[in-house]
């Protein structure tokens, strides 16, 4: 029944007026519908097991889907990588998920699947080499760190980019890469340190193929290494101006059961004046191992 009920009341000068409008053709808790309304959807229920599984990296946005960047570009009309890069992230000291110890923050897998497929005889080695590492890891020789490895160390990285080539430069003992995107094969039968990288651009993407990595490097301080069979591709996707999707995927059969892959997010350094410092090596090497041993036999 529609009804309105005015109240007035009158008190000195003021005067309040109570306005109650009776439920009428309003729709009851519970009732059916009236013709021509709509009853809203309630939300979707959030699904039980939607979180990401302990140990397996939460996704990151944009990751393995088209980003349609419109960011900044270059003169040739490719994404604009220049300037300072860096990942944050615990793979440094260990790709796979990993608790926190002395000096070493507990983190995520960056691993695709979560565990590197070794073989058996080799996941025996990198046991081993885990066990040694505060000796055996190439780096606290101050050996330069090797391809995937430079590009998630601690510390920022300078791609400096142009038509036919890319160069990218580490703190690290003065570590650099050179990306050849001129058509040039490949060289033979040399090992280096950073390995021979050649590139292409798909659509928005920098793909990077390096090779002769046959010098012992890790990938990481948890003792997860490779054979000088080891081959790299790497993808450059720019989701906009400040992030990059970084992905590496392992090619190397005498040490693992099939190629695999690691995910990461690289974000651009906007500090005014920023620089790449220098992170000597040999000088800590020096401090400890020489001077430390100076007058003992």
């Amino acid at each position: 029944m529609n009804m309105r009920t005015v109240l007035a009341c009158a008190v000195g000068t003021t005067t309040a007026v109570f306005l109650t409008i009776g439920m009428g053709a309003a729709q009851q808790r519970g009732a059916a519908p009236q013709p021509g309304t709509t009853t809203p959807t309630p939300p979707p229920t959030p699904q039980r097991g939607a979180a990401p599984q302990r140990g397996q990296a939460p996704p990151a946005a944009g990751r393995g889907a088209t980003t349609g960047y419109t960011g900044p570009r270059t003169a040739d009309k490719k994404p604009d990588l220049n300037g300072f890069w860096q990942i944050i992230s615990t793979a440094h000291w260990n790709l796979e998920a990993h608790s926190a110890s002395e000096g070493v923050p507990a983190g995520f897998s960056v691993v695709e699947g979560g565990a590197i497929p070794y073989r058996p005889e080799a996941l025996a080695k990198r046991n081993e080499n885990l066990k040694n590492r505060l000796q055996e890891d190439p780096m606290r020789r101050c050996f330069m760190p090797g391809v995937p490895r430079a590009m998630y160390l601690p510390f920022p990285f300078e791609i400096t980019q142009m038509p036919n080539h890319i160069l990218m430069a580490f703190e690290f003992a003065h570590a650099t890469r050179t990306v050849f995107l001129d058509g040039t094969p490949h060289l033979d039968d040399l090992d280096f340190w950073m390995g021979d990288a050649r590139g292409k651009w798909e659509g928005d993407t920098l793909v990077v193929d390096t090779v002769s990595l046959g010098a012992p490097t890790w990938f990481d301080q948890a003792g997860n290494y490779h054979s000088e069979a080891l081959k790299v591709t790497e993808r450059f996707t720019p989701v906009d101006a400040t992030h990059l999707n970084y992905e590496a995927t392992i090619d190397d059969a005498k040490v693992f059961t099939r190629p695999w892959k690691i995910s990461l997010i690289a974000y651009r350094r906007l500090e005014k004046n920023l620089e790449l410092l220098d992170y000597e090596c040999a000088e800590h090497v020096y401090e400890k191992v020489f001077k430390e041993k100076a007058g003992k036999p």
